[in-house]
């Protein structure tokens, strides 16, 4: 069961935000098997522009942060197809397109789960669902992929 990642998730894992989220995002990439991790590029462009403005982080650190993300998981590109289906998912559920980008290239990349805080808890879309991994109780398919084995 393959996993997507939005960029809170990423954000939290390199320390912005709060404490506690902070530390469960780098719990749940410890946890999760890097063979099922996707990353949508969008994600990754998404987290560059938060860690330079929002964290003011220097550009040259944040650069090898972002290709230390690519080593450790697979990184998706946004294709046409992908851009076209997010378009369609803003007008039909109100996403805002770069959210919906990012759904869509979960989707198109055969995942399960888009782990996200941004996005609604439980939705499904072409078989991708929402998780928070911060919402309670947790979701049983998260919690089937980190205790699996």
């Amino acid at each position: 069961m393959r996993v997507a990642l939005d960029t809170n998730i990423l954000a939290y894992a390199e320390g912005i935000g709060d404490a506690p989220r902070c530390a469960r995002a780098i719990q749940l990439i410890e946890e999760l098997p890097a063979e099922l991790v996707l990353l949508p590029a969008q994600t990754l462009g998404e987290l560059f522009r938060v860690l330079i403005g929002k964290a003011k982080w220097k550009a040259d650190l944040t650069q090898v942060a972002i290709m230390n993300w690519a080593d450790s998981f697979e990184v998706a590109d946004s294709s046409w197809s992908a851009f076209q289906a997010a378009m369609d998912l803003s007008i039909d559920h109100g996403f805002q397109i770069w959210d919906a980008l990012i759904m869509a290239v979960a989707a198109e990349n055969r995942c399960r789960l888009l782990l996200s805080e941004d996005l609604q808890n439980g939705f499904i879309w072409r078989g991708v669902t929402v998780v928070n991994p911060f919402a309670a109780p947790s979701s049983p398919l998260l919690d089937k992929i980190l205790h699996a084995g």
